[in-house]
């Protein structure tokens, strides 16, 4: 089947903030709170949680602070201050100074906060660690998507990401810049190495009647398949793939196959992609180019929150 262009849409996006579940998103900033509050994960929780830093040290006068990047950095997750101080009782405020996308340089203020002192306190740790989890991804993308250069390539994020946080992640990483690959298993047939040794169809016919089956079964959904050889190119083209992954192929291999593809099916390159092997890999164009590091390697960015 040759390729379609208006299945783009399909293939890629970017998660916007205004997809995700307010209250999924209030639920998961209660349970760092009661982490941080009442020992939650503890098979014997304390008897008397809270915060007694707070309550016992700070007067129930109202303060005023800003969220600063200590760094330069790309902003993502800003909308959680919001969520945050929900989960904390409400009488707290944020005013945002700037955008998640945004490069803001180091020292900038990107938001300002209002409420109770004790509040604020208990709140902080956790409003930090949301913000700087997902400017880390957002910074570490960016610097991704500048290796590429001017490669008509897309970068693409995957499922490596850290348990319950995938779509937060996801939203990072198209605030640095890079795309959404499928969001989980539900909304693309994946036809992995596993699937096809599991289904006894590594080469020839077999792998192509496990993709059309694939087909067959759920028209709605794309199909991808992953090829580690080049003599698995034509059997998942035959079957009619909408995407080949080409999967820690050599820079030799990727100049053979690429061509093979154009016209044919999108391609995807994926494996060891690093820094360093972004320029080479974005000169040959790909259609797309797939990194887990976006996730799971990305650093925490540094930010701070500074009493006014």
């Amino acid at each position: 089947m040759p390729r379609d262009p208006g299945q783009t849409s399909r293939l890629i996006r970017r998660l916007r903030w205004d997809e995700l579940d307010r209250a999924w998103l209030l639920r998961f900033v209660e349970i760092a709170r009661e982490e941080d509050l009442a020992g939650l994960g503890l098979a014997r929780r304390p008897a008397r949680p809270g915060d007694p830093s707070a309550a016992l040290l700070v007067g129930a006068e109202r303060a005023r602070a800003r969220v600063v990047a200590r760094r330069p950095m790309v902003l993502a997750g800003l909308g959680l201050l919001d969520v945050v101080f929900a989960a904390y009782g409400g009488r707290c405020r944020a005013t945002l100074l700037v955008a998640d996308g945004q490069h803001v340089p180091a020292g900038m203020a990107v938001a300002e906060v209002e409420g109770p002192a004790a509040e604020l306190l208990s709140a902080e740790r956790i409003l930090l660690n949301f913000l700087q989890r997902l400017c880390g991804v957002a910074t570490h993308t960016h610097a991704h998507v500048l290796a590429l250069g001017s490669s008509p390539t897309k970068l693409l994020d995957t499922r490596k990401t850290t348990p319950g946080f995938r779509m937060l992640e996801k939203y990072a990483v198209g605030q640095g810049g890079g795309y959404n690959h499928r969001l989980g298993l539900f909304d693309r047939i994946m036809v992995k190495d596993n699937h096809l040794a599991a289904g006894g169809a590594t080469a020839g016919e077999r792998l192509t009647s496990l993709v059309r089956r694939a087909q067959a079964e759920r028209p709605d959904l794309l199909v991808e398949v992953e090829v580690d050889r080049l003599d698995q190119l034509e059997p998942a083209l035959a079957a009619g793939a909408d995407v080949v992954l080409l999967d820690n192929f050599s820079p030799n291999d990727l100049r053979t196959a690429l061509p093979l593809l154009r016209g044919r099916a999108w391609s995807e390159v994926s494996g060891g992609v690093s820094l360093d092997s972004l320029p080479q890999i974005g000169a040959l164009a790909p259609d797309f180019v797939s990194s887990g590091a976006l996730t799971h390697a990305a650093p925490w960015c540094d930010i701070g929150l500074d009493w006014l």
